[in-house]
């Protein structure tokens, strides 16, 4: 009997590729988010797609603009699990915490963007709900980001201190590598 593990893939739409965005890191991150989902869809583990879809009508990401749409490369297929939210937390309001107790799910693995601000909101939740929470550092990215303070942080500053704030607290932090090496066929 296996352990269901579920991947979590957010916000890989279309708007994050936007000029508008600020400088990003990790350029690797959609090719390790690919691996992952590969990976996943060969065992039965559950895969769902977190999809941001904003109320403001000039978004990015509103209702209907080619940027709320994933991106190609990340299309859900018919039996996964699409989440829709409008706040970064991908529990509010979704469903999503009962859609993963019906099935048994208490391991969730997570990658997607942005590091600092969906990914982060939605692991911490889940850390808080009892969830056994895995980010996968190399499978997310984040932007330059001004502090509080005012000084310009690199998106790499920006990603390191996200995941900071969330190993040993609300998650465990781990590699593609890591994560893959450990995951069961079932």
């Amino acid at each position: 009997m296996h352990v269901p593990i579920a991947l979590i893939v957010i916000d890989m739409q279309n708007a994050m590729r936007s000029e508008s965005l600020a400088s990003r890191n990790n350029p690797a991150a959609e090719d390790n988010i690919a691996r992952l989902q590969r990976a996943w869809r060969d065992t039965p583990h559950p895969l769902v797609s977190v999809r941001h879809i904003s109320r403001s009508p000039t978004s990015l990401f509103a209702p209907g603009q080619p940027g709320a749409a994933f991106q190609e490369r990340f299309l859900p297929r018919p039996q996964e699990h699409v989440v829709e939210k409008n706040v970064p937390d991908a529990f509010i309001n979704t469903g999503l915490e009962r859609w993963l107790h019906a099935r048994a799910v208490r391991r969730l693995v997570i990658a997607g963007v942005s590091t600092n601000n969906s990914v982060e909101a939605t692991a911490r939740t889940a850390g808080n709900l009892g969830f056994d929470v895995v980010v996968v550092s190399d499978a997310c990215f984040t932007f330059d980001k001004q502090d509080f303070g005012g000084t310009w942080r690199s998106a790499e500053e920006v990603h390191l201190m996200a995941l900071a704030n969330l190993h040993d607290e609300y998650a465990q932090v781990r590699s593609t590598d890591e994560v893959l090496a450990t995951l069961t066929r079932g």
